[in-house]
């Protein structure tokens, strides 16, 4: 069946798949604002749409909010060292940990502005760091200073390093709280949020995405192969995909959305180990944050600590060769750490931390990273396509939001909401 579909005043011709026949007699329902995924960006989404007078409706295939990446994460304000300039990642990072510290102080959520060192601990090491100092100045990162090794001991007496960079910008944060607060704000302006709610897919019509929606049950029972069927034609004015690991998946069954301006998926396991020790939570080895440079698909095994005051490393990267599209769309991925890994962690956190004793991690959590790029790739920017990207009105995707995302999350909001509404 052949349907025609005029885009920015260019006329296109295109096949639907015949489970179109299917589709129509679906039952139809109109919303204005759409926003697949709440997860931290995709609420931060919400409260920005919600606050400019938007009706928003949030859909989420999980129970309740934050079920993935956005709670498997460090909960880490990032300063904005690590990213190339002008990149969208350097600029959300900056422009987002101002946003993130001022909501977080004005609506009493949790965090601490604690600080991080970044460490070189062998001579080999000093040109990278060199190279991160100078890269956070031209992103606009306040405060950066090079340390030598007896001023970095003195303020932790448990270091080992050559020098290291001071990011006293960088903190923690309660992220549960923050993503409980940006739920709160926006139903307070009228967003609905509708859980158990999986979005399966969408097709054009006209220059409109129409969304395929089915309840998660539904998707529980699916083989994988057979093509799946909505439960209700969703037609939005605006949509935002905002879904995280299943972002690149969704995209690629907009049915009429170019493909070729997809990027492809890969997927990195991140696994973190707790320091175990009876007095590490009252007397952490540590008060800031460590990291080592950085390392191939990561930030490098770094030291974290939560509110609490007890201290995790992590997290390694572990590439994930395949990944079918029911384990994306219902977060089936294998959250396990696995016990075996704990020996790659000792030889990297003694480099910085020489007085770890044997027998003193234990395992912790494990979190998926949505990547752009591949092992041995060079690393990717955010990927966000609107309109001017992919010729359909109304309708934004979020690929690979990875960190620094949370730190991220409200500046990404500000340019959803001046993509879609102007401004």
């Amino acid at each position: 069946m052949l349907k025609q579909v005029f885009v920015r005043g260019v006329k296109r011709r295109f096949h639907l798949p015949k489970p179109f026949e299917t589709w129509r007699n679906a039952p139809k329902e109109k919303a204005e604002c759409v926003v697949i995924g709440a997860g931290i960006v995709g609420l931060a989404v919400a409260r920005e749409l919600s606050l400019k007078g938007k009706e928003v409706l949030v859909l989420d295939s999980a129970p309740t909010f934050g079920t993935a990446a956005s709670s498997r994460n460090s909960e880490v304000i990032h300063a904005g060292i690590y990213y190339p300039s002008n990149s969208l990642k350097a600029r959300f990072c900056v422009r987002g940990r101002k946003l993130l510290y001022h909501y977080c102080s004005q609506r009493g959520i949790p965090h601490n502005q604690i600080g991080k060192l970044i460490v070189a601990t062998g001579t080999s090491e000093i040109p990278k760091l060199n190279q991160l100092f100078n890269r956070g100045i031209q992103n606009g990162v306040e405060n950066l200073r090079m340390l030598d090794a007896s001023e970095a001991i003195k303020m932790e007496p448990e270091l080992h390093c050559v020098k290291a960079l001071l990011s006293p910008a960088s903190g923690i944060l309660d992220s549960h709280s923050l993503m409980l607060s940006l739920v709160g704000e926006a139903e307070t302006n009228g967003a609905t949020f509708s859980y158990n709610t999986a979005v399966i897919g969408g097709h054009l019509e006209g220059n409109q995405m129409v969304l395929h929606v089915c309840e998660t049950k539904t998707l529980t029972n699916w083989d994988g192969n057979t093509p799946l069927q909505p439960d209700l034609l969703l037609m939005p004015i605006i949509v935002v995909n905002s879904s995280g690991l299943s972002a690149l998946t969704l995209a690629k069954r907009f049915h009429g959305l170019n493909t070729a301006i997809i990027p492809p998926a890969y997927y990195a396991r991140g696994s973190y180990f707790i320091l175990s020790n009876a007095n590490s939570t009252r007397h952490p080895p540590f008060k800031h944050l460590i990291y080592p440079v950085p390392e191939e698909g990561g930030l490098g095994v770094h030291v974290t600590l939560d509110l609490d005051g007890q201290l995790k490393f992590g997290p390694d990267v572990e590439w994930i060769p395949h990944v079918p599209d029911k384990t994306n769309f219902l977060n089936k991925f294998d959250y396990s750490v696995s016990v075996d890994r704990v020996a790659r962690f000792y030889p990297e956190i003694r480099k910085y931390y020489p007085n770890l004793k044997d027998g003193s991690l234990i395992p912790g959590y494990a979190g998926i990273r949505p990547k752009l790029h591949g092992p041995g790739q060079s690393a990717c920017d955010f990927v966000i396509q609107g309109e001017d990207i992919h010729g359909v009105g109304g309708l934004v995707n979020l690929f690979g939001i990875e960190s620094p995302g949370l730190t991220s999350s409200m500046a990404i909001a500000e340019y959803v909401a001046a993509l879609l509404l102007g401004g």
